[in-house]
């Protein structure tokens, strides 16, 4: 098929692959402009915009797909469909109605169940037992077109989002090629109304721990939010990242440290099992603890 794809973010960039060694033409790839990064605040492209261009594929990335004229080049690309996947604009309906058979949403959740901006994190954050991948065909509302594929995936009790992300981000390729090659064939699903729930946007407010939270909560903010933004909390008078935990079977004062990073919480205790101090590299405790003491009590 004549397609184009539309994604940004390094989750998009395997399902990006996947198109293209399936033998799909890909006309056009769509992603945000490139963003300044890094100690000289240098334009860099997005990690979809650097996988185009490193295969030679066209690559626009309009600040909005609402004016005439980016809906007219997307018209004038002639395509059987387009694949969307985490690009970050919203797709207004001259843009949706312009290929042939619509427009295709992977979506990192078992819809209805966590529609919008951040669907891995809430999950994890939530304590869901599973989440997955769904291939939407989509309409104006925001993610609430019918499901054409779904796919569900265990979070295991020390999975963090990261590694959901790079699982997800496999199923969805694998997905979305199946669904191209059953395109036509396969019966949509339509979104119940019951269980709808939304994944917003991660506020940096969220992310400081509050030791007098039950460990649970704790154990799954810091699973949560690791690798970015990453649950953090003083300790040894430092802000401290903190991105790897599992539940531990002690109790104290809330923040005490019962033994290598092993804290207490409102109920319960976590294990912490991976640490970042500021400016540092991601460690296992044991590593990070060689060399610097965290205190008796964090904050």
């Amino acid at each position: 098929m004549r397609i184009a794809f539309l994604g940004t973010p390094e989750f998009s960039v395997a399902p990006l692959r996947a198109l293209i060694e399936a033998g799909h033409e890909v006309a056009c790839v769509y992603c945000q402009p490139p963003r300044p990064a890094g100690r000289g605040q240098k334009a860099r492209p997005s990690p979809v915009q650097a996988e185009a261009e490193r295969r030679g594929l066209m690559v626009r990335h309009p600040t909005s797909l609402r004016t005439p004229e980016a809906q007219a080049e997307f018209v004038a690309l002639g395509l059987d469909v387009a694949v969307v996947v985490a690009y970050g604009l919203i797709l207004p309906q001259a843009v949706l109605d312009a290929p042939a058979q619509g427009c295709l949403n992977i979506h990192a959740s078992l819809l209805s169940r966590w529609r919008g901006a951040a669907p891995i994190h809430r999950a994890v954050m939530a304590g869901d037992a599973e989440t997955g991948v769904c291939i939407m065909q989509m309409e104006a509302g925001l993610d609430t077109g019918p499901v054409l594929l779904r796919e569900a995936v265990r979070i295991g009790p020390t999975d963090t989002t990261g590694d959901l992300h790079d699982r997800l981000s496999g199923l969805g390729a694998r997905l979305v090629v199946e669904a191209l090659a059953r395109l036509g064939t396969l019966e949509p699903e339509v979104q119940p109304e019951e269980g709808v729930t939304y994944a917003r946007k991660i506020d940096k407010a969220e992310a400081r721990i509050d030791w007098t939270r039950p460990a649970a909560e704790v154990d799954r903010l810091i699973r949560g939010l690791s690798p970015v933004p990453g649950a953090w909390c003083e300790a040894g008078g430092e802000r401290v990242k903190l991105l790897r935990s599992r539940l531990a079977a002690r109790s104290g004062a809330p923040g005490e440290v019962l033994g290598g990073l092993t804290v207490a919480c409102g109920e319960g205790a976590v294990e912490v099992l991976e640490v970042q101090r500021a400016g540092a590299k991601a460690l296992p405790v044991a590593e990070a603890l060689r060399g610097w003491d965290p205190g008796a009590r964090l904050g």
